[in-house]
């Protein structure tokens, strides 16, 4: 293979690799601060111990997923310093600001979250999950406002052969971000309600002790899915009009292999949507083919979702910035067994964080909560 080949590869499996952590943060962050809050209000202990067990899964995920982001970001500067020198002045502002706003502000957040249970007061401990959340979500909006000057470049002027950045606004307000936007914040809702429902589904499956624990759990998680689901297939087909008026030949009759992660993607949210939306009218009673079904969903939301990445990405080519630079352009003169052996150390490495990150995910569901009273707020035990 050349290095162009190798470039690419090495990308795609570097972002695949990392929108998977971001999917779980995204959507258990959103489902810890909603536990928290309905716990605050009714100093309920059940809820304090769920926000403590969801929370600890979604700590994991985010810790490990983090180094996968890094080596992203480094990519953009060893592999493809041709989209640096053209594009980086319009490019490089919203993933700037994603970088030294939402994801240092969203790690010191979480960290005084963390270490701040029975330290802080309890509102202002509430607080900081809320703003974790929303900086998470700020973080999801940089990045795919950079992702949508990359399917139709805007706010732009081409000046001495490289792109200058004219209108910070337009960036917000491309056609191609409002509806992905909207897609990849409901689709990550909708995999932390799947994995929170499956895990508690598991559980009950398998006898637990602590039942009302996951009852309650996966009553959670299904409504959260129901709920989030149809957005997810309503903000995936308003893609399509805007998708074939900017780039005709992702949805053209010669889409070719394409096709393939389209239809995967299509049909598994529709499957999900259906799934839940009987689950949700079911969560009452749970009969063990409908635990059976909830556990079984599990990995299927991360499939659609890479599978949509695909036919994003891809469907652009030959386009880096489409119309504008190629991505045979905007590769660095590499040499291609170096680039074979980044490639071969890099799959390796995420490799084994998606196998650590699972495995702690796993020993973490498994356990169970942790019922020991320094689990609670000291006023929700003395209640």
């Amino acid at each position: 293979m050349d290095a162009l080949v190798l470039a690419r590869l090495q990308f795609a499996v570097t972002t695949s690799f990392h929108f998977l952590f971001v999917l779980l943060t995204l959507g258990l962050v959103t489902l810890v601060a909603i536990t928290q809050t309905r716990a605050h209000r009714r100093g309920d202990p059940v809820l304090w111990r769920m926000t403590r067990f969801w929370g600890h899964l979604y700590v994991i995920n985010y810790a490990v997923g983090i180094a996968t982001g890094i080596v992203m970001e480094f990519q953009f500067g060893l592999n493809w310093s041709g989209l640096s020198a053209f594009a980086g002045d319009v490019f490089g502002a919203p993933l700037a600001v994603e970088t030294l706003v939402a994801f240092f502000l969203e790690s010191t957040f979480l960290g005084l979250w963390i270490f701040g249970w029975d330290r802080l007061s309890p509102r202002l401990h509430l607080a900081l999950i809320w703003l974790v959340a929303l900086t998470a979500y700020a973080s999801a909006l940089w990045i795919m406002s950079a992702n949508a000057f990359l399917q139709h470049p805007v706010g732009y002027e081409l000046s001495d052969g490289v792109l200058r950045l004219t209108d910070f606004g337009a960036l917000l307000s491309n056609p191609t971000f409002g509806s992905a936007l909207l897609h990849v914040l409901t689709a990550a809702l909708l995999t932390g309600g799947v994995v929170m429902a499956g895990i508690s589904a598991w559980h009950l499956l398998r006898g637990t002790a602590e039942t009302e624990f996951f009852r309650r759990s996966m009553r959670q998680g299904v409504i959260a899915a129901a709920v989030s689901a149809p957005f997810v297939v309503g903000a995936g087909i308003a893609q399509f009009p805007i998708i074939n008026e900017l780039q005709p030949d992702k949805l053209g009759e010669d889409t070719g292999a394409l096709g393939i992660p389209l239809a995967l993607m299509m049909n598994i949210g529709v499957v999900l949507l259906i799934t839940n939306l009987v689950l949700a009218h079911m969560r009452r009673r749970q009969p063990r083919w409908a635990l059976w079904l909830a556990v079984l969903a599990i990995p299927w939301p991360f499939v659609a979702a890479i599978s949509g990445w695909v036919f994003r990405e891809v469907g652009r080519q030959p386009w880096l910035v489409y119309g504008l630079l190629r991505t045979e352009d905007a590769a660095s003169q590499t040499d291609p067994t170096m680039m074979l052996l980044s490639f071969v150390a890099f799959t390796a490495m995420f490799a084994a964080l998606a196998f650590l990150d699972w495995r702690l995910l796993a020993k973490v569901a498994r356990r169970g909560p942790v019922s020991t009273p320094e689990f609670v707020p000291q006023e929700v035990r003395a209640w």
